[in-house]
């Protein structure tokens, strides 16, 4: 018998720290709204060297798939974790379903109110679209958020 359990006792074991180790890869949304909040203070103390750092993913602007993305109000991206989307107007960005997701976050953004868009779109450095929430608010002349993928 303890051939046959012991094995089976590691196994689950295997299974359990692996679904630990996937949990952490993926930020929560109580992490991303706390992201944005940080990154709305260090827009206000310094918009310069807030937005050098949510590029550069400094400063704590980068945990694991959460990152702080920031936009002029035209809808001009100043901040992304890819480079590839500075300039890039958020108001033409739509997912898969065709949901207008840009739009809406540059409509909705408030100063002093969080907002939530949910929407897909590939993690970065994958191609498949998977479910994520944004949270955004306006800062000035920005509409700044930090998404989580669901």
């Amino acid at each position: 018998m303890f051939r046959t359990v012991l094995p089976a006792m590691t196994f689950s074991l295997a299974l359990f720290c692996a679904h630990g180790a996937m949990a952490q890869t993926s930020g929560t949304a109580e992490e991303a709204r706390a992201m944005l909040e940080r990154a709305v203070a260090a827009v206000k103390a310094d918009q310069a060297r807030a937005l050098a750092a949510f590029n550069a993913g400094a400063e704590g602007f980068r945990d694991r798939d959460l990152y702080v993305f920031c936009n002029k109000l035209d809808g001009t991206t100043l901040a992304h974790v890819r480079p590839e989307m500075l300039g890039v107007n958020l108001k033409d960005e739509k997912d898969p379903t065709g949901k207008a997701f840009g739009s809406e976050m540059l409509n909705h953004a408030r100063e002093g109110e969080i907002h939530a868009v949910s929407y897909a779109v590939p993690r970065p450095g994958d191609s498949q679209p998977v479910a994520k929430e944004s949270f955004v608010t306006r800062i000035g002349a920005l509409v700044c958020g930090v998404g989580y993928y669901k």
